[in-house]
């Protein structure tokens, strides 16, 4: 590991103010991506900002039932929050999906959304990568390629966002609250993450020394009604081979409204709103939600490795979206 220099942030504007024109430098709060990709040689900050103890760790309701999310919050916390559980399952069982528990207490809402990809040549500092070193190239469209994109990919990357939690909010419609050298602003949910295109080293729309402060879940009606189903490798701490976050919303036999987002399958948090326009006002029945899937895949472009990642997609949706209607 390069050695660095460690400094503790007073507040935002000082710590955005410190990292802002010094690409070099990187902000640390549960550092449970960064050390590792550290230690990896993958990241080689000449100085590391401690945010930790200015982040917001709280989960606060405002006057009309949006839910307000400090950037510190510990993704154990969130999972855990009375009004997260009760108001919005999807996000809660997301997070729970993610990592293992010690991990869990450590991570952060706002690291949480900015880790990197672990495509396993993004990790491996002696293969080429193009988001790790821009213009080496792409060596995992041809190699191992099995957990990596179906959709949004382009010639220079196919690597998959890890995150659970940002599908969950990326179907929630969530806003990212950020602090910048020029103020603060906000960023919607999908619109965080960035699709590769021909710039796969950036992961979001942040401008460098952009502070993520807080995220706002917006009141969704029918968010009560919702689920967040994942599908990997083993039972526990491990990523989305794919992931699906849905919550639904049926009357008589009809989709009044729904949200649908993918994990696992591209360079973002994949909302599927293709899928969406198709089911609103179409019977709740299982033929319905798999030509809704059917709509959404077939922008799909399947690497040598990971073609099966279309069917299992379409019949995880299916079968979640089946299981809301039977609950309703």
């Amino acid at each position: 590991m390069r050695p660095f220099s460690y400094l503790r942030a007073q507040d935002a504007p000082s710590a955005v103010a410190t990292a802002t024109g010094r690409p070099e430098t990187m902000y640390l709060a549960g550092g449970t991506n960064l050390v590792d990709l550290m230690r990896l040689g993958v990241a080689v900050p000449d100085v590391l900002v401690d945010v930790s103890g200015i982040a917001s760790g709280t989960v606060e309701e405002t006057g009309d039932g949006t839910l307000l999310v400090g950037a510190g919050v510990r993704n154990s916390d969130l999972a855990a929050d009375p009004l997260v559980r009760r108001r919005q399952p999807l996000l809660s069982q997301a997070v729970l999906a993610g990592a293992s528990g010690q991990i869990r207490n450590m991570a952060t809402v706002g690291g949480n959304l900015m880790q990197r990809t672990r495509c396993p040549y993004f990790q491996d500092v002696t293969k080429p990568c193009n988001k790790r070193l821009p213009g080496t190239g792409c060596p995992a469209r041809t190699g191992e390629n099995r957990n990596l994109a179906i959709l949004g990919h382009s010639d220079s990357c196919v690597a998959t966002h890890p995150s659970d939690m940002a599908v969950a909010l990326a179907a929630l419609g969530a806003i990212v609250h950020v602090e910048g050298a020029d103020g603060p602003r906000t960023v919607p949910m999908p619109g965080l993450h960035r699709l590769p295109g021909d710039e796969p080293e950036r992961d979001t729309v942040l401008g460098q020394g952009e502070l993520i402060t807080a995220v706002e879940v917006p009141p969704l009606p029918f968010a009560g009604r919702s689920r967040y189903r994942k599908v990997r490798d083993r039972a526990s701490f491990a990523f989305a081979v794919v992931s699906v976050a849905v919550a639904l919303d049926v009357a008589d036999g009809i989709v009044r409204d729904c949200r649908i987002a993918f994990g696992g399958v591209a360079h973002a948090p994949w909302r599927a709103e293709t899928a969406e326009a198709v089911l609103r006002g179409a019977t709740a029945t299982e033929t319905e939600f798999a030509r809704a899937a059917e709509a959404e895949l077939a922008a799909a472009r399947p690497l040598p490795g990971n073609a099966f990642k279309i069917p299992l997609v379409r019949n995880v949706l299916v079968r979640t979206l089946a299981d809301l209607a039977e609950a309703s």
